[in-house]
């Protein structure tokens, strides 16, 4: 004997399956740096107004004076809290007022803002590694 699918049960799990590769469209375009200019690396210097700790990317918030004392704000995106704490990273790695140095590649669209890749205190201590390892797999 045979076993037929009725028509209503494949066009549901048609339907279905269209709608989970739809829903996983933003989660892989979340990741994209397409925002980012990576032909571009600046480096600011600055003073921490806060260092966000949150999913999905933690955020540093700091001040930039440029040579006519003018402040900026600026906003440098990070990794995930929990790879930067597997690198060494904590809620109170950077305090506000801390003086920093960010290096990373700015928006394409002209805001304050960049990607993070390198943060270094402007008395010369390094913040623990903050990227991904060649195998980012760890």
């Amino acid at each position: 004997m045979k076993f037929k699918l009725p028509l209503y049960f494949i066009v549901g799990a048609a339907i279905v399956s269209a709608g989970l590769c739809v829903a996983s469209l933003p989660s892989s375009a979340h990741h994209g740096t397409a925002e980012h200019d990576n032909s571009k690396t600046i480096s600011l210097q600055g003073r921490v107004t806060t260092l966000q700790y949150l999913n999905p990317h933690a955020l540093i918030l700091f001040t930039v004076k440029d040579d006519k004392g003018q402040t900026t704000e600026w906003t440098a995106e990070l990794q995930s809290p929990n790879l930067l704490s597997r690198r060494g990273w904590s809620r109170s790695t950077l305090k506000p007022g801390d003086q920093i140095i960010v290096t990373g590649h700015p928006v394409k669209n002209g805001a304050k803002a960049m990607s993070g890749q390198k943060v270094v205190f402007t008395d010369g201590r390094e913040t623990p590694n903050m990227g991904l390892p060649p195998d980012s797999s760890k």
